[in-house]
C-alpha cells in the first residue's frame, strides 16, 4: 500500500513541489511560478499539477506535508511585514535605533543600517522594572496596562512584541503585559522570554520585534493553507521546516516565525547532509541557486554546522552587522542574491555588476514575456546557448528568446560590447560572486574549499556549477536526481526538532545543581510539547544538551554540546574540557588559571530523521549516450560559438559517459558540462562531472 509524502518549497521565483512514496520510492516532482502577492496560489496551482501528474488524490496523503519557505526572510528584506507595535520599559524605547552601537565600518562616515522592523512612533515604554536576579521590583499598573491598550488600539497595530529589562531571567512581567494585550486587542502578541530568553537587549529585542512584524505575513497564509488543505480532503497536518534544520507543527511555525528565516535553503542543506550520508562522503559543498538566491553550506563530518544567531536583511552582502542578528538556531551557510533573475546593471564606475536586486517571479527575466525589461542572469544563459528557450519547465513555459536578445543589447550599450560578450559577462559576473560568497563562507568556518565535492541544485545551480567549480578550484561536481527540487526533497527528510536556550551566567564552579536541572526541566517541558504538538509520540522524544561558555571577563561566548539524554549528562570536568577543546580548536590556546562561566543554556528535543530510499528511476544499462540534438554554445567572452551536443537526462543509464562540453537537459533544469571536464552517471542516477587532468 502506498504511503505517500508531499513536500512543498515556496522560493523567490519558483515553488516546488515533491511527492515521495516511502514503499516504492517513486518520486514525483513539479515547479510552478511563485505568487508573491498571494503565495497559497502557486502552491495550490503546483499541488494541484502534481497530484494531477502522481494520479494521486489528496485523500491518499495522510501523513504530515512539510513545507519550506522564503516568506518570512523575504518579508524582512523588502520590509514587506505586518505593522507591529513594540513594548518595552521606560527608557529602553531607542534600543531598535542604538543597536549595539558597533560600527561594520570603522571609517564610513555614511554608515547606514537597515530600518527597524518596528519604528519609534510604534515603540511604547511602561513603567515596570525586573533586576537581573529576577526578582520584580515593580510591576505594571492597572492604569500604565489600560494606557498602554490604548496607544496600541489608536496605532492600529497589527501584532505586538513586549521585551522588557531582564525578562530572560523572569518573565513574570513580561507574561502579564502579554495576557493583557492578548484579552483587550484580539491581535497576535509574542514575548522575548519566549521567543529568545537571553542576555543582551539589543538582539533580543531586534528578535523579538522581527518575529512580530511577521506574524501577520505567517499566520494568516498557514491558517488560508491549512482550510484550503482540508477542504481538498488531505489527511495530514503541516509541518514547517526551521532554520536549523527540524520541522514543528504550523502553530508553533505561527507563534514563532523568526525562527522559519532560512527555512528554504536549511532543507537544502538537510537534503545536502542526506546525500553525504548516501555517498559516503564526510565533507561536501552544498550549493544551491535558484532564482533569487543562491546558498552555500559546507557539510562537514557528515553535518552543516548550526550557528545560534544569525543576521538578516544586511544592507551589504558580505559586512557582517549591517542586518538585523537575530538569535535563532540556524544552519551555518552564506546567501547572497545571485539567481537566475538576478539583474544586471552598470554601476557608478560603468563596471558591470549582477544582483542583488531580483526580477523574482513578477516580473521576471525578460525572457519570461511577464514584462520584465532588464536583462538577467536566465536571460544572458538563453543568449549564450546555455539554456533551450523551448525546452524551459519542458516546454510548458517557453522562454522568448527575442526579449532575451534585446534586454542584453540595451545593456551592451552601456558597456561597448556584443550582446554576446555581455551575456558572457553577466554569467562569468554571477559565478565570481557565487565563488567569493563560498570562499567566505569557508573561511568563516576555518575551512580551505579548494578540491572540495560540490553538491549543485536548484533550478539555476546545475547550469552555473562547473563554472563555480572552476573558480573554486574543486575536481568534482555532483548533481543529484531531481537536483531543481532538492530543498523540497530535504524537507521531507529533516527531523522534527527545536533548539531551546535560557540564559542563566554562572561560574562553572558556582553552577547551582538544582537550579540548572529545574532551568533545564522547563525547556525539556518545552520540547516535549512542541514535538508532541508535531504528531511525535512521548516515548520516541530526545534530548541534546549544549551551552554558551566564556573565560570569566570575556565578552564573548563559545558553544559546546556535551551528550544526550533525560538529564544533564556531563560533570563540571567533562564540560570543562569540552570548553577547552573547543576553544583550543578555534583560537589554538586556552587560558589557564582563569574560571569558565557558563552563560546560556541549550536544549534540543528531536525525534530520529526520517528513513526514506528514493527511486532514482537509474535503468542500470549504460549503453551509448547518445545526444538528442546539437546547439552553438558561448562559454567565454570573445569565444566562438561551439557546437555542443545535447542529452536527455531520462536517456543515461547507469554508468554511461561523455566529455565536456556538453549540455544534459531534463524538465525541470538544465545541467552544463563545461569544456574540460566528463561525466558519469553514478549507480544512483546522480551525474558527476570530473574535471580532466590539466595537460
Amino acid at each position: 500500500m502506498a504511503d505517500w509524502r508531499l513536500a512543498v518549497d515556496i522560493g523567490g521565483t519558483f515553488t516546488d513541489v515533491v511527492l515521495l512514496d516511502t514503499q516504492s520510492g517513486r518520486v514525483v516532482v513539479d515547479k510552478t511560478l511563485t505568487t508573491p502577492a498571494a503565495p497559497l496560489e502557486g502552491v495550490r496551482a503546483g499541488v494541484t499539477q502534481l497530484l494531477s501528474k502522481a494520479q494521486v488524490t489528496p485523500a491518499d496523503i495522510t501523513a504530515p506535508i512539510v513545507h519550506a519557505t522564503t516568506l518570512i526572510t523575504n518579508a524582512l528584506i523588502e520590509g514587506r511585514t505586518g505593522r507591529a507595535g513594540l513594548v518595552t520599559t521606560v527608557g529602553f524605547g531607542d534600543t531598535l535605533l542604538i543597536r549595539d552601537e558597533h560600527r561594520y565600518d570603522m571609517y564610513d562616515l555614511q554608515i547606514e543600517f537597515p530600518d527597524p522592523p518596528i519604528g519609534r512612533d510604534l515603540t511604547f515604554e511602561i513603567d515596570e522594572r525586573t533586576s537581573a536576579t529576577g526578582a520584580v521590583l515593580a510591576e505594571p499598573s492597572a492604569a500604565d496596562l489600560d494606557r498602554l491598550c490604548s496607544q496600541l488600539s489608536g496605532a492600529a497595530v497589527e501584532s505586538v512584541a513586549v521585551c522588557l529589562l531582564n525578562s530572560y531571567v523572569n518573565p513574570a512581567n513580561e507574561q502579564a503585559v502579554a495576557e493583557y494585550l492578548r484579552d483587550r486587542l484580539g491581535v497576535p502578541v509574542c514575548i522575548s522570554a519566549e521567543i529568545s530568553p537571553q542576555i543582551r537587549e539589543y538582539p533580543r529585542m531586534i528578535t523579538a520585534a522581527c518575529n512580530a512584524a511577521t506574524m501577520p505575513v505567517i499566520g494568516p497564509y498557514l491558517d488560508e493553507l491549512q482550510r484550503w488543505l482540508s477542504a481538498e480532503g488531505f489527511g495530514g497536518a503541516v509541518l514547517m521546516m526551521l532554520s536549523n534544520g527540524g520541522v514543528v507543527s504550523a502553530d508553533d511555525a505561527a507563534r514563532g516565525p523568526i525562527r522559519l528565516v532560512e527555512s528554504g535553503p536549511a532543507a537544502g542543506a538537510l537534503a545536502g547532509t542526506w546525500y553525504a550520508h548516501r555517498l559516503g562522503s564526510d565533507r561536501l559543498l552544498c550549493f544551491d541557486m535558484g532564482g533569487t538566491t543562491a546558498k552555500a553550506c559546507l557539510i562537514e563530518d557528515g553535518e552543516p554546522a548550526l550557528t545560534n544567531t544569525f543576521e538578516v536583511a544586511r544592507i551589504y552582502r558580505f559586512k557582517k552587522g549591517s542586518g538585523f542578528p537575530v538569535s535563532v538556531p540556524s544552519v551555518d551557510l552564506v546567501e547572497i542574491g545571485a539567481g537566475g533573475g538576478s539583474l544586471a546593471r552598470l554601476d557608478r564606475f560603468g563596471l558591470l555588476k549582477v544582483g542583488p536586486e531580483s526580477a523574482g517571479a513578477d516580473p521576471g527575466p525578460a525572457s519570461y514575456g511577464r514584462g520584465g525589461t532588464t536583462a538577467a542572469v536566465t536571460d544572458a544563459d538563453v543568449v549564450l546557448g546555455l539554456l533551450d528557450p523551448g525546452a524551459f519547465l519542458g516546454g510548458d513555459m517557453p522562454l522568448d528568446a527575442a526579449a532575451a536578445s534585446a534586454a542584453t543589447a540595451r545593456q551592451a550599450q552601456g558597456l561597448g560590447l556584443s550582446p554576446v560578450d555581455t551575456a558572457a559577462g553577466i554569467h562569468e559576473v554571477v559565478n565570481q560572486n557565487m565563488a567569493a560568497a563560498a570562499r567566505m563562507h569557508g573561511v568563516e568556518q576555518g575551512v580551505d574549499l579548494r578540491g572540495v565535492t560540490i553538491l549543485a541544485f536548484g533550478g539555476a545551480g546545475p547550469v552555473h556549477a562547473c563554472g563555480v567549480a572552476d573558480l573554486l578550484e574543486s575536481d568534482r561536481v555532483i548533481f543529484p536526481v531531481n537536483a531543481s527540487v532538492l530543498s523540497a526533497f530535504g524537507t521531507l527528510v529533516s527531523p522534527v526538532r527545536i533548539d531551546l536556550a535560557r540564559s542563566m551566567p554562572r561560574l562553572l564552579e558556582s553552577v547551582d545543581i538544582a537550579e540548572r536541572d529545574g532551568l533545564l526541566d522547563e525547556l525539556r517541558g518545552e520540547g516535549r510539547r512542541v514535538l508532541s504538538a508535531a504528531g511525535v509520540p512521548a516515548a520516541d522524544v530526545r534530548f541534546r544538551y549544549g551551552l554558551d561558555a566564556r573565560y570569566s571577563g570575556q565578552g564573548n561566548e563559545i558553544t559546546v554540546w556535551v551528550g544526550t539524554g533525560e538529564a544533564w549528562p556531563a560533570s563540571e570536568a567533562g564540560v570543562r574540557s569540552a570548553f577547552e577543546s573547543e576553544y583550543r580548536r578555534i583560537y589554538g590556546m586556552t587560558i589557564p588559571d582563569v574560571a569558565i562561566e557558563a552563560v546560556t543554556w541549550r536544549l534540543s528535543a528531536y525525534a530520529e530523521k526520517v528513513q526514506v530510499r528514493p527511486d532514482t528511476g537509474a535503468t542500470g544499462e549504460a549503453g551509448a549516450a547518445e545526444p538528442v540534438s546539437r546547439r552553438p554554445v558561448v562559454f567565454a567572452r570573445g569565444s566562438a560559438a561551439v557546437e555542443v551536443p545535447v542529452y536527455r537526462r531520462q536517456d543515461l543509464g547507469v554508468g554511461a559517459t561523455f566529455g565536456g562540453p556538453a549540455i544534459v537537459e531534463e524538465r525541470e533544469t538544465t545541467t552544463v558540462i563545461r569544456p574540460g571536464w566528463e561525466a558519469e552517471v553514478a549507480s544512483d542516477g546522480s551525474l558527476v562531472a570530473t574535471r580532466r587532468p590539466s595537460g
